[in-house]
């Protein structure tokens, strides 16, 4: 299979943020620009992989400033790695407010897409090219993500193996939460 660049599937969704979007705050919902990147990470992992893909996970998305109504917000994605059926998908947010001429970046994410065949088979997908040294550290940085989010996995369950009441109870003492166990 040859690989494929980065900008060989590179791809920008860019569209009008309407108070239809807004919460009643007057900002956009959340969920609008999730749903949003969930398109712009399907389009860009089906130009590299060729195949129909499907959101595996989404990590961490921060929302680092608030979108505006009326701001034309552009979602940038590209694969950043691709395992043997899986692509992990960067994908960078950036609101623009066009009457001020002002842009700001609101968020950047990593949705894991898997590439599937006609039969709802997980299918492989090209290998990625890494053609400069920061293609390079980002797939090096998404590597050490998932051995992270296996490590944590891990130690979840490990630690829900290990626990019991009496020691969960010290532990969330000092939270902000009131337990009221109805032992009946």
């Amino acid at each position: 299979m040859t690989p494929k660049t980065t900008d060989s599937s590179k791809t920008t969704i860019t569209e009008l943020m309407i108070p239809a979007y807004s919460n009643l705050g007057g900002k956009i919902h959340g969920g609008v620009l999730l749903s949003l990147m969930d398109k712009v990470a399907y389009a860009c992992a089906t130009k590299h992989a060729g195949n129909y893909c499907v959101t595996a996970s989404v990590e961490t998305v921060d929302f680092l400033h608030p979108v505006e109504v009326g701001d034309l917000v552009s979602m940038t994605a590209r694969v950043n790695y691709v395992g043997r059926s899986s692509l992990v998908i960067g994908i960078m947010v950036m609101a623009e407010n066009v009457k001020e001429g002002t842009s700001k970046h609101t968020n950047t994410s990593y949705f894991t897409m898997v590439a599937k065949d006609e039969n709802n088979l997980p299918v492989e997908v090209p290998p990625l090219q890494l053609s400069s040294e920061e293609e390079i550290i980002t797939f090096y940085q998404i590597m050490f993500r998932k051995k992270l989010k296996s490590y944590i996995k891990e130690k979840i369950k490990q630690n829900k193996e290990e626990n019991n009441i009496d020691k969960i109870l010290k532990e969330i003492e000092s939270e902000r939460c009131k337990v009221a166990i109805n032992e009946s």
